[in-house]
């Protein structure tokens, strides 16, 4: 990706302008004075302005992903947040949410506002998530309010499951106060008793501690349960198993304050690809069964699941090129994004429009986490992707603007790719 600094009078012209928050669609130009917004259609084009040229091309507001590993501090061989702000503006991702599993994690205002200075330096939005416990071992609750005072925008031990449902549930009831999500990585670990890959027949044909889907489905019922009970928001991450979705349908039905999210990965693959032994698709939760991949596919499609989050994990060739029960877990996942969900969802399979899928990356996620919505409003500061949808090609390492390097993606032919990105008042192109 070529990063500069946007010029102060900018206009993307002859673009196909969709608005997610209003689901307008049209053609037309939008005028960016000073890094923001200043009018939008048919506008008369300043003299001295820069023309960035998008017919044909669909432009929309950034990408929000609210569920990021950018390992800042403390792993910075793997990721930095300006690496990962790179990966970001090149999956055309303009707001992103850190996680808090850090060395050390973020549980206190101070490491909050060590990555609130460290991002300033960034071309993207980067909102710290707080720690739920101290250095995230389930025991004592962090200082919940100061943390939100200094700028966590969610609390989440992401990584480390919340295992005791007392603190689950006082965390909850603290995060009413300031009325902003918790985030549990839904896994019982007891059940999940170290397992590798989803529990079932591709398990035991590989010889796999296998780790099953009741794992996740059980914590799920459980948080909802306290969620319900304390009128708390929750927020559930990486949802992979059809009876967790089946909870989640239902607590809906009722409970307005829930929301959950999907990642690429979990709809592209299945554990049948992990017969390669191919350590980048180890992932937490795991790949599940094809079942599990179309209850995932109805709950995109009948709104069960809230919006796409890549859970962008790096880490080292020493990480995975390893035997697999060694292998961390995770992959990298911001850039190849768009061409993984776009041609699932719209292309391959047909579940959503590319509009709808336009607002599970958007309006969506900032929804859930509170942010701005309205990103064609005058007068709000530049978040824009300019997308071409139609557009096939091969993922490479050459794609990839992150430090490190485990994706499965490499070598397939995606479809939908980002062209540019303005963010922060830089415009980054691919």
């Amino acid at each position: 990706m070529n990063l500069r600094k946007l010029s102060d009078n900018t206009v993307l012209k002859n673009g196909i302008i969709f608005d997610p928050l209003r689901g307008n669609r049209y053609e037309g130009d939008i005028f960016i004075r000073n890094g923001k917004i200043s009018d939008l259609g048919n506008i008369e084009i300043p003299s001295d302005a820069e023309i960035i040229e998008c017919k044909n091309k669909v432009v929309t507001h950034g990408f929000c992903d609210l569920h990021v590993h950018f390992r800042e501090p403390g792993r910075e061989d793997k990721e930095t947040l300006k690496t990962g702000s790179m990966a970001a503006l090149s999956g055309g991702f303009t707001s992103v949410c850190v996680m808090p599993n850090t060395n050390p994690p973020l549980d206190s205002p101070e490491s909050v506002n060590f990555i609130l200075k460290k991002a300033e330096g960034c071309p993207i939005n980067i909102y710290p998530i707080g720690a739920v416990t101290k250095a995230q071992k389930g025991i004592e609750l962090t200082e919940m309010g100061l943390m939100h005072k200094a700028g966590v925008v969610a609390f989440s031990d992401d990584g480390f499951p919340i295992q005791d449902a007392s603190i689950m549930r006082s965390a909850l009831e603290y995060s009413t106060l300031v009325d902003i999500p918790v985030i549990n990585h839904a896994e019982d670990m007891f059940l999940r008793h170290n397992g590798l890959i989803n529990e079932g027949p591709i398990s035991t044909k590989l010889g796999l501690r296998g780790n099953p889907e009741l794992a996740e489905s059980i914590m799920v019922h459980r948080d909802l349960e306290l969620a319900k009970y304390t009128s708390a928001k929750l927020h559930v991450p990486h949802v992979s198993t059809q009876k967790s979705i089946q909870l989640i349908r239902e607590s809906k039905k009722f409970n307005k304050c829930v929301s959950a999210e999907v990642t690429p990965h979990h709809l592209y693959f299945t554990h049948d690809n992990l017969k390669s032994y191919d350590t980048n698709l180890k992932v937490a939760p795991p790949l599940r069964s094809e079942t599990d991949r179309e209850s995932l596919l109805d709950a995109i499609k009948d709104g069960t699941i809230d919006c796409i989050a890549t859970d962008h994990a790096p880490h080292t060739l020493e990480d995975k090129e390893t035997t697999f029960d060694c292998a961390s877990y995770g992959m990298i996942g911001l850039e190849s994004c768009f061409g993984v969900v776009n041609k699932v969802l719209v292309r391959d399979e047909k579940i959503i429009s590319i509009e709808a899928l336009i607002q599970l990356l958007t309006v969506k996620p900032r929804k859930i986490m509170g942010f701005e919505v309205d990103l064609f409003k005058p007068g709000v500061s530049a978040e824009i992707v300019v997308i071409d949808p139609d557009k096939k090609w091969r993922f490479t390492k050459q794609s990839v603007k992150s430090k490190s390097f485990n994706s499965p993606f490499f070598g397939k032919y995606l479809v939908g790719k980002v062209d540019l990105a303005i963010s922060c008042g830089n415009v980054g192109t691919n």
